[in-house]
């Protein structure tokens, strides 16, 4: 039995008075009425209403089970109601998985503005470069580098995530500016932890390609880290451009080997499919994509 129609149905019958007039309020047969009324006394095991060839009242425990259900319905509308504003306008939590230096430059601070424009939504930002699922672990958005291979999920294309080669120039006034990434062998470089023979970098542009340095004298797990070694002239470093724009900019750090970084890869955006996902999420899509 549909517990929620059988006390819509009940709650009709006692407002209008009758099965017909319910039942012509409901848009259903007044047989069907009767038998949700029945459903609910033999589940209940009392009578709710009194009835006769003339007119029906209340017993006491219809008129508790009366009072009750109205509360109840009531309860359901204002949650559908809640659904509906969610999906009218930006609302709720929306919990974003993002790979950990692209998140905290880029992600991070689009989040902010996001907020300003939509306060009544709350960002969880999660910052790591652990493939994330987003069912199981309740994401709405993941932001992912590298070819998508997933078919049961949305996935839009956002922007490229280029590398930089790069050192400080007191650096290179000290060890020179390397020409090929064969030069390498003469430098000092820094490098990431995660980084191993499977998945270090290679750099393209030779006749055959030249692996990133593996004997690197500073290896760390966290970009900043690297970032503000290289900064303060520790070696060459390979990270990704978005967490060096700023020092690139003003000079802090310099560029090198540009013709041999490595290939861009591309971001995407990656949700759920659903037929009517919520504006929470199809506007912070929306900011992504024109924010970066």
């Amino acid at each position: 039995m549909d517990k929620l129609r059988a006390m819509e149905t009940f709650v009709a019958v006692v407002e209008s008075g009758s099965f017909t007039e319910a039942a012509g309020r409901l848009g259903m047969s007044a047989v069907m009425v009767g038998k949700y009324v029945a459903q609910l006394e033999n589940q209940l095991g009392t009578r709710l209403l009194a009835r006769n060839t003339r007119r029906q009242s209340l017993t006491d425990a219809g008129r508790v089970f009366a009072e009750e259900s109205r509360r109840v319905l009531e309860q359901v509308m204002v949650a559908e109601s809640s659904v509906e504003r969610l999906r009218l306008a930006p609302a709720g939590t929306l919990r974003v998985s993002a790979p950990t230096s692209f998140g905290s430059c880029i992600v991070s601070p689009l989040a902010a503005t996001f907020l300003q424009t939509w306060p009544e939504v709350r960002v969880e930002l999660d910052l790591t470069n652990r493939m994330v699922d987003l069912v199981d672990e309740g994401f709405d958005l993941a932001i992912r580098i590298g070819d998508i291979r997933q078919t049961d999920i949305v996935a839009k294309y956002l922007c490229d995530y280029r590398m930089v080669i790069c050192a400080s120039p007191d650096y290179l006034a000290r060890y020179g500016i390397p020409q090929t990434p064969a030069e390498l062998s003469d430098h000092l470089c820094l490098s990431h932890t995660v980084w191993t023979a499977r998945n270090e970098w290679l750099l393209p542009g030779m006749a055959d390609e030249v692996r990133w340095k593996r004997d690197a004298i500073l290896r760390c797990n966290d970009g900043h880290g690297l970032r503000m070694a290289a900064i303060a002239g520790a070696g060459l470093l390979l990270q990704p451009e978005v967490l060096l724009a700023d020092d690139l900019a003003c000079g802090r750090l310099v560029r090198v080997l540009e013709e041999f970084t490595p290939a861009p890869r591309p971001i995407h955006l990656l949700w759920r499919q659903d037929l009517r996902p919520l504006p929470k999420l199809t506007k912070f899509i929306t900011h992504l994509l024109n924010g970066v």
